[in-house]
C-alpha cells in the first residue's frame, strides 16, 4: 500500500487546538487524523465496528479493574467548570451579538 497526501482547509484556531490536543496524546495531528479516519472507515462495516467497540469496552474494563479510576467528585467538578466556561463564552457571544445588532 502506498501513501498519498490528503489536503483540506480548516480554520486556523481549530488546527491549533487539534494539534495541541494531539500532542497531549503524544501524537502529531497527522497521526491522529489517520487514526480517526481508520476508525471512521471501520465503523462503516457493522462487524468491524462491533469488534472495535468490544475492544474499546474491554480497554475501559481493564483500566477500571486495574484501579485507574477518577473519583466522581473530581469528574463532577471538572465538568461543572467546563459548563461554566461554556456558559460564559455563550454569554459573551450573545452580548457581542447584541452590541453588533444595535449598530
Amino acid at each position: 500500500m502506498s501513501d498519498v497526501n490528503f489536503t483540506f482547509r480548516v480554520d486556523e484556531s481549530l488546527k491549533e487546538k487539534f494539534t495541541t490536543a494531539a500532542k497531549t496524546r503524544g501524537l502529531t495531528g497527522a497521526q491522529l487524523m489517520r487514526e480517526f479516519m481508520g476508525e471512521f472507515v471501520q465503523q462503516q462495516d457493522p462487524a468491524a465496528y462491533n469488534t472495535w467497540f468490544a475492544k474499546a469496552v474491554q480497554v475501559g474494563l481493564d483500566s477500571a479493574n486495574a484501579g485507574k479510576l477518577i473519583p466522581n467528585a473530581d469528574v463532577e467538578a471538572r465538568f461543572a467548570a467546563r459548563r461554566a466556561a461554556t456558559r460564559s463564552g455563550l454569554d459573551a457571544r450573545q452580548k457581542l451579538a447584541g452590541i453588533l445588532a444595535s449598530k
